[in-house]
């Protein structure tokens, strides 16, 4: 421990693994990185977070949903064996995957939105690989202690001690990860029949390899990986420059108020030499999970988890100066700052020059303000984002929960019969779209003098005739059409089956077509 000018600060032997300066090669060994737990406010938040979105992922398949007696009960529910997708009120056919699609839009354009307005806070905190490396960094800190004790373990021999701390650990991560494997597969099939089946072995194959599959990918991602999942897997690095721009908050060291920093601040000064904030006691380096130095600026690793801000913010509270040497900044504010800590960029950074006689801030250092983040591009992502969000609402509100499609003979187009008359065959396909059964009326407008008649039915030949159809389900009919011969006006002629549910009023239309030979007009 190194104390600095007697405060009861030391100074963490950190150093960061993946440097600015120095770039690994892309092929080295992985440096394991042992980061200190932190404490502050977005330590809790991430907390917070974690606990939302994890209850959220295991929890979800046990909420129950009451849609009837004709439909599953689960809240949320992918049913591949029936094509389809349940979540709480809102049913989705497989026709209508345009909803699914709809929402992948929203995640993307949300992602923007996000990242041009606060970096990458989607991959601080909500991440699933950023929450479950947290969550396997609870369970390594519960079993071999803090930053300290897990480096001195690892760094030490094999012992009966240290064997049992890290099957203990990875025997922990073996059940997270198929916990998470298993609470994937009961989205899709009734979460307590499945996970019966599961523990049974009456499950089907799938099932299983499902489970086996997300258990590696989650242990591997989560508990050996980690950071390189990230740095090396991960494309959104690479695209987040193009999202950000000088009025995006990012994670920032001030350096216009750290620097020069030293670990002898008093000395330095009684010296009359210029000391910044900083005393290098490297809390930001240790807390860090990507092992970066956010010191060295903006890099390519940094998720803006906010760590190191939380971890700088407490040695500034213990050393009696202002929050804020690591903020979220923007850089039109932080260049701003810069040129006043450097006379314009004339000379190097000069702490006199953000202060004033009595030692408070500068009153032409800018500081951020939240309409800053208000401008063209966010307006842009918000209405893109809003406007596919109402198209979806609007559709799902008015979209009809009854449809008809035909589907007519090829071949043979059309078939004269021994009065003359001319008939033509069609597949008739009445959807059901809600977990009731329905009683549904057919009915044919247009094409003079025809009538219907169904295929494998008593009922008479009629211009309508009514059907029950079950609930969510399709109904297909083999309907003929016939036209006596004086009544054809035409070799193709238009009409309409109409199809109405006259208890809720819901009714579709599909124009189909009657073929009929030329000499028959």
């Amino acid at each position: 421990m190194h104390v600095l000018d007697k405060t009861q600060m030391e100074r963490l032997e950190a150093k960061a693994v993946n440097s600015a300066k120095t770039r690994q090669p892309l092929y080295a060994p992985r440096k394991k990185i042992f980061p200190k737990r932190a404490s502050g406010s977005f330590r809790r938040f991430k907390w917070l977070v974690m606990a939302i979105t994890l209850g959220i992922y295991y929890l979800m398949p046990w909420l129950r949903w009451d849609r009837g007696p004709f439909a599953p009960d689960q809240a949320v529910l992918i049913d591949l064996a029936n094509r389809r997708f349940y979540v709480f009120f809102i049913e989705i056919w497989p026709q209508e995957f345009y909803y699914v699609a709809g929402l992948l839009m929203m995640a993307g354009i949300g992602l923007f939105l996000i990242t041009s307005t606060v970096g990458r806070a989607w991959c601080g905190y909500t991440c699933p690989q950023t929450v479950w490396v947290d969550l396997f960094l609870v369970v390594e800190r519960a079993i071999e202690g803090d930053r300290n004790a897990r480096m001195k373990l690892n760094a030490g021999r094999w012992t009966p001690r240290k064997l049992m701390l890290r099957v203990s650990k990875h025997a922990i991560w073996l059940v997270i990860a198929a916990a998470t494997g298993g609470a994937w597969i009961l989205y899709f099939a009734d979460a307590p029949t499945l996970i019966g089946d599961v523990f049974n072995g009456t499950a089907a194959s799938v099932a299983y390899v499902t489970i086996a599959v997300l258990t590696a990918t989650t242990y591997t991602f989560g508990g050996l990986m980690r950071e390189q999942v990230c740095t090396y897997m991960c494309p959104w690095p690479r695209i987040q420059a193009a999202m950000l721009d000088e009025n995006s908050l990012t994670v920032t060291y001030n350096d216009w108020r750290g620097e020069p920093r030293s670990r002898h601040a008093k000395k330095v000064q009684a010296a009359g030499q210029p000391v910044g904030d900083c005393v290098d006691c490297n809390a930001c380096v240790a807390v860090c999970p990507m092992g970066i130095d956010i010191r060295d600026g903006q890099q390519l690793e940094c998720i803006t988890c906010a760590l190191c801000l939380d971890a700088c913010d407490g040695v500034m509270n213990k050393l009696g100066k202002e929050r804020g040497l690591i903020s979220y900044a923007t850089l039109s504010d932080y260049n701003a700052n810069m040129a006043v800590a450097t006379a314009g960029g004339s000379g190097p950074v000069n702490p006199s020059l953000v202060r004033t006689a009595d030692s408070t801030f500068s009153a032409r250092l800018a500081h951020f303000h939240i309409r800053k983040i208000f401008r063209p591009r966010t307006f842009f992502y918000m209405g893109a984002w809003t406007a596919v969000g109402l198209a979806l609402i609007s559709s799902l509100l008015t979209r009809d929960r009854l449809e008809i499609n035909v589907l007519h003979d090829r071949n043979p187009q059309f078939v004269t019969l021994s009065d003359g008359s001319i008939r033509n065959g069609y597949t008739v396909k009445l959807l059901n779209m809600i977990p009731e059964p329905r009683t549904i009326v057919v009915t044919m407008q247009g094409l003079q003098g025809a009538e219907m008649s169904v295929v494998g039915s008593d009922l008479p030949a009629a211009r309508f005739f009514a059907i029950a159809v079950e609930p969510d389900r399709l109904n297909m009919l083999k309907v003929f059409v016939r036209q006596p011969v004086d009544q054809i006006r035409g070799i193709a002629q238009t009409f309409k089956f109409r199809v109405e549910d006259r208890a809720s009023f819901e009714s579709d239309e599909y124009t189909a077509t009657f073929n009929a030979p030329e000499i028959a007009r």
